[in-house]
């Protein structure tokens, strides 16, 4: 037992060494939070965007699957989104368009989990480090995007493969990968996985970021006005508004920040090479017309990414508030 001098002998040390090392109190905080996000783990923003990400990807995989073929066969196909859609449907019938649906569903599904999931876990972490709630929130999509995209990598090598090469076509999700993995490895389901990060890490920061700001500014703006048009919307009204609109919005932010990483994830996985990222960032500048190369099919992801995330975010909020969490925004 310490007698009370040694207490504040031992207290003024402590308070000596804590003002005198800044660090190690921003460190201390850092810590506090990731031990107070651990405790307060959510599983309901996990389940949220599972569902929202698999439900959103699921329903446009016709979409994508024109997109995929107008990227990596420019040349018959990159003539516009109606006349390719027409062309794939006159050459392989309707039902191609259902092409690579399994692991689309089962892919974005594990990755919408994840990054909803762990973007929400660290937010409060990197706002306890960064005094920049803007960089903060930037920073934890980044996180998220990274962890998401290895996860992705089986399954968005498994449809690609499905879309671009005909030996694929025909096979599911179950006899599709076990396949691929048995003809090149397991290490090449992940060959793609600089691509990868190119395209989702832009994608989920411009798309998770810009909607929580948006949908802030937009709640904020129903909040401020005074007049009686505002009570005109009913609150459920409000969220409605709030979520289309944010969401549309990061929906164009995410097309073109990372539309990019997309053709360069495409031509990666369209067929058997051993090519790395820049090898093929190479081959898209010379063989696709040079920067501009890297923007094919921009028109039909433009229709595809606006419908995946306007119709993604707003499953997210309703799904999240069913569960019992507050929409995006309005806390």
């Amino acid at each position: 037992m310490r007698n009370p001098i040694q207490s504040l002998q031992l207290l003024f040390v402590t308070s000596s060494l804590l003002s005198s090392n800044p660090n190690l109190v921003e460190a201390n905080g850092a810590a506090s939070a990731a031990a107070s996000a651990a405790k307060t783990l959510d599983y309901r923003y996990f389940v949220a965007g599972g569902v929202c990400a698999a439900t959103s990807h699921g329903i446009t995989c016709p979409i994508d699957v024109v997109k995929t073929r107008m990227q990596a066969n420019p040349e018959v196909y990159n003539k516009g989104m109606v006349p390719a859609t027409l062309n794939i449907i006159k050459e392989n019938g309707p039902q191609v368009l259902l092409t690579g649906l399994g692991p689309t569903i089962a892919g974005y599904g594990i990755e919408g989990a994840m990054k909803f999931g762990i973007y929400e876990i660290m937010k409060p972490i990197t706002k306890s480090i960064i005094d920049n709630q803007a960089i903060a929130y930037i920073m934890a999509s980044v996180i998220a995007g990274a962890v998401a995209s290895i996860l992705l990598c089986p399954m968005e090598s498994l449809r690609i493969r499905q879309v671009t090469d005909p030996e694929y076509a025909e096979r599911g999700l179950w006899t599709g990968l076990p396949m691929l993995i048995k003809e090149e490895g397991l290490a090449s389901t992940f060959s793609g996985i600089w691509a990868m990060l190119a395209k989702q890490v832009p994608y989920t920061m411009a798309k998770q970021v810009s909607f929580d700001v948006f949908a802030k500014i937009l709640y904020s703006y129903f909040e401020s006005l005074k007049t009686n048009a505002a009570e005109t919307f009913a609150k459920e009204d409000v969220k409605w508004v709030v979520s289309v609109s944010a969401a549309f919005i990061a929906s164009i932010f995410a097309c073109i920040f990372s539309q990019p990483g997309d053709m360069i994830l495409t031509e990666t996985y369209k067929g058997k090479n051993d090519r790395n990222v820049f090898g093929v960032m190479g081959d898209i500048y010379r063989e696709k017309g040079g920067l501009l190369g890297f923007f094919t099919g921009t028109g039909a992801r433009i229709v595809h990414v606006g419908a995946i995330i306007t119709t993604q975010l707003v499953i997210y909020d309703v799904v999240k508030q069913g569960l019992g969490l507050p929409a995006t925004g309005s806390h």
